[in-house]
């Protein structure tokens, strides 16, 4: 890790989500002054939390994933994740209903998910243990010598490790073709497949480095935190505060303007100069809605060609009674999905057929619902930009409910006794996020590493990004690592001079 020190320079964040948190707290322990700005009267970003009636929701990330990257993120500041949280390994990983009544339980331990496969495919288990093995190497390669390094420029991969490392990644392979090479069977492929729903890419065109992400599930565990994915949030905002950055919640940025020695930070009305400002919200909406027009130059309608992930639609429901059938994490997919991949990424439409995840923490956590009820959460995928009206909403409600009846047997619709929802019109009004994406930039070839934006913005001196939509990438780990590489990169630039400290220039 780099040493930093950020005496006597102030730093302003713009946006209170994992990311910003992280990157308050590591340049707070730099020793720079650090003020983060919060919209919400919550920090945390899309990781938020619902608390209604006895009910708890994460309204986001639900997946802890990557251990080692929550160590590493406490462990810098001496301390360990079980000193906020306690964590509970699931097994089964999850819970997976097909269309055609067929159903299977995915186990943590490889030998029994080995057998899994084999019982769907002669040779498939042995195939498995393959994959398993390059997926490992392609971690080691892509996490050691490209993600925790924090390599976000071209001139970054300009060595012989990260050229190394990019021959083992296969780069220019799409994921599902290389899935293809292992196993034939299309339910194998999708149980090697669907996490890329949730780091908003689909297998078609998202590089087969995220063959990785099997070793991620298999080798280092799926777990959840007592309490819910909150618990960590919460974690990350205190040892921020801990270090002392000042968070403020209920505070909107309405702009934001470079300035001799600083970024002027336009809070509607007050106006504070610091002498470096980290966003931690998408890089599109600074560029477009609040920095100077043309502040930033990029060749044609670049922000135009990005590809993004998926919005989602959320339903958060208050269940009576318990739901034995469902595990914490379930599954609901059609045997083939193909479909659901046009739908979002080629011919943007509501679903016929849903893929619906089911997340009920309840299974594993009671504290998350009443005595005798269920915390379940809800989300289909979707296509950002559609048009999300009240009739539509309702209407898709009642299809998504019919849907998880007909996979799973399971009727939740006269149990329900909780429920909101949310959908593309919050997360483009609630976080700034383009056409209402969910999950912001996707992981496609040409929005990975050195394609994606990195923590400096480009030509504006003093301004910086964080968060999901940068390098390197979505996902709670990631954008705690996205937080530290932040960190590293302003502290680096200050070491060549810094600024002095502007004070509050007043209304405007």
């Amino acid at each position: 890790m780099t040493e930093r020190s950020l005496g006597d320079t102030s730093v302003g964040i713009v946006g209170g989500g994992v990311g910003g948190l992280a990157a308050a707290a590591y340049l707070a322990d730099a020793g720079a002054s650090v003020t983060l700005y919060e919209r919400e009267s919550q920090v945390g970003g899309v990781a938020g939390r619902i608390e209604r009636e006895g009910f708890r929701f994460d309204t986001g990330p639900s997946w802890y994933l990557l251990p080692e990257v929550f160590e590493r993120f406490f462990g810098e500041f001496g301390h360990e994740p079980e000193e906020f949280y306690d964590l509970e390994r699931l097994d089964p990983h999850y819970r997976v209903f097909w269309d055609d009544g067929d159903r299977a339980d995915v186990p943590a331990n490889p030998e029994a998910a080995a057998r899994l496969f084999e019982s769907y495919e002669d040779g498939a288990g042995a195939a498995f243990r393959d994959y398993l093995a390059d997926a490992e190497a392609a971690y080691e390669a892509g996490m050691e010598r490209v993600v925790l390094p924090g390599r976000s420029r071209l001139r970054d991969y300009l060595s012989t490790e990260v050229v190394r490392a990019g021959r083992e990644l296969a780069l220019f392979e799409s994921l599902d073709e290389r899935v293809g090479e292992y196993v034939d069977h299309p339910k194998l492929r999708q149980l090697l497949e669907y996490t890329l729903v949730f780091l908003g890419g689909s297998p078609y065109d998202t590089p087969a480095l995220y063959q990785l992400m099997s070793h991620v599930d298999y080798g280092l565990g799926v777990y959840y935190p007592i309490g819910g994915m909150y618990e960590v949030v919460d974690a990350v905002a205190s040892v921020a505060r801990e270090r002392g950055a000042d968070v403020h919640t209920n505070v909107e940025v309405t702009g934001l303007e470079p300035v001799p020695d600083g970024v002027a930070v336009d809070l509607g009305g007050d106006r504070y100069v610091h002498d470096r400002v980290v966003c931690n919200v998408p890089p599109e909406y600074v560029e477009r809605e609040l920095l100077p027009p043309g502040t930033v130059r990029r060749l044609g309608d670049y922000w135009g060609r990005r590809t993004y992930g998926p919005s989602a639609y959320l339903l958060y429901l208050g269940v009576e009674g318990r739901l034995p059938e469902l595990a914490h994490h379930t599954l609901a997919l059609p045997t083939d999905w193909s479909s659901q991949f046009e739908a979002i990424f080629e011919d943007p439409r509501w679903p016929a057929d849903p893929t619906v995840y089911v997340n009920v923490p309840s299974r594993t956590d009671p504290s998350v619902a009443p005595s005798g009820h269920e915390t379940v959460v809800i989300l289909v995928p979707l296509a950002p930009g559609l048009d999300d009206t009240p009739d539509r909403r309702a209407a898709f409600r009642d299809h998504v409910l019919e849907a998880v009846t007909s996979y799973t047997g399971v009727d939740l619709s006269d149990r329900i006794v909780f429920e909101e929802s949310a959908c593309v019109s919050e997360f483009a009004r609630r976080f700034n996020r383009p056409g209402g994406s969910a999950l912001g930039l996707a992981h496609t070839l040409t929005q990975t590493g050195p394609l994606r934006p990195g923590p400096r913005v480009r030509g504006v001196d003093r301004l910086y990004y964080v968060g999901g939509g940068t390098n390197p990438g979505i996902g709670v780990p990631m954008c705690l690592l996205s937080g530290e590489h932040c960190a590293d990169a302003l502290a680096e630039d200050a070491a060549g001079g810094l600024s002095a400290r502007l004070p509050f220039v007043g209304r405007t």
